[in-house]
């Protein structure tokens, strides 16, 4: 099989560097890359020039209107039948596309997804934040590579679909956020099928830093609402679980200024999470951060999850005004 790997950029070159470095120690090459540049004030251009010789990549630039559009950018002038996309701040391991293609050799499927990895260059903040992404503890694991899902919903951190499933759907849809959870929503619904590879796996970056892991988060609690408006059947329970936790922590909290001993909870909550992270990324510093990003995880998604419910269903606002324009950092 030939791959079309389409990566969105937005004012991220060095990061870009680093994938397009880690896309020509694959050991299959029988890929093309398009990058599009969404309108950063920090291009990439440069960057992409110096991989001319080393990979077979094609530049685009246009207005800055989010990834979504940007992926749709990039799919309009893949050459290839199956199409690879990466966000810019990921690193490739070098057998994912010989990975990929012997996968879907054997048993082929319209669309897959793979999870994601710390790599060991990773700051501790970055480490904790992948913890807090992928944990039991945090996500359910949702995130971290459980392959018992029955219908698995590709990210589009790490995302391949066939060019013929991509176009019957239309791309992605023009959302500030969750579009990628709404493109597999729509592949299901039409009738494609998805799949997850865990093998297929990517480093990750993130946010760089809490706060702005804090508004990735918050962000993705408000697209769980917006996605519950468009596909109703996707709100599972374990989409409700960081609500939950905040409304319980409140309770708890203030319990505890009557009743100290209610402090064991959240408490017991810290310590699980510092054991947890300190045995899986062997650093006791990895896993103290680890108990800040699981909080700033359940805290920012699960607030996020209220505001919009607030704005949704009470205050009955549209999703284009109910919240700040906002697609990246």
């Amino acid at each position: 099989m030939q791959f079309s790997v389409i990566i969105p950029v937005f004012n991220r070159p060095a990061e870009l560097d680093e994938l397009l470095n880690s896309l020509t120690r694959q050991t299959n090459r029988q890929f093309e890359v398009i990058v599009v540049e969404d309108g950063s004030d920090q291009k990439s251009d440069t960057i992409v020039e110096k991989y001319k010789d080393r990979l077979p990549i094609t530049y685009i630039e246009k207005p800055n209107s989010g990834p979504g559009l940007s992926r749709n950018a990039g799919a309009q002038r893949a050459r290839y039948g199956y199409l690879i996309f990466f966000d810019s701040d990921c690193i490739v391991p070098e057998k994912y596309i010989q990975i990929v293609n012997n996968f879907l050799t054997k048993q082929y499927y319209d669309a897959y997804g793979g999870p994601d990895k710390a790599h060991p260059s990773f700051t501790t903040v970055q480490k904790a934040i992948n913890y807090a992404m992928t944990s039991f503890f945090t996500t359910g694991g949702i995130r971290g590579g459980k392959k018992s899902m029955e219908k698995f919903h590709p990210r589009s951190f790490n995302l391949g679909v066939s060019k013929r499933a991509f176009d019957a759907i239309g791309g992605f849809r023009d959302m500030r956020f969750g579009e990628d959870i709404d493109f597999s929503l729509r592949l299901i619904e039409n009738g494609f099928t998805t799949t997850l590879i865990p093998e297929a796996y990517v480093y990750h970056k993130r946010r760089t830093n809490f706060k702005k892991f804090f508004k990735q988060v918050y962000n993705s609690g408000i697209a769980r609402i917006n996605l519950y408006l468009l596909h109703p059947q996707s709100l599972k329970p374990v989409h409700l679980l960081p609500s939950i936790f905040v409304v319980g922590m409140i309770v708890l909290l203030v319990l505890s200024v009557f009743y100290p001993i209610f402090l064991i909870i959240p408490l017991a909550y810290c310590l699980l999470i510092f054991i947890d992270s300190t045995i899986k990324n062997r650093s006791v510093k990895v896993g103290l951060y680890s108990i800040a990003a699981s909080w700033i995880q359940l805290v920012g998604y699960g607030t996020g999850f209220l505001s919009a419910f607030w704005n949704r269903f009470i205050l009955k606002k549209e999703a284009s005004n109910a919240f700040e324009k906002n697609f990246y950092d």
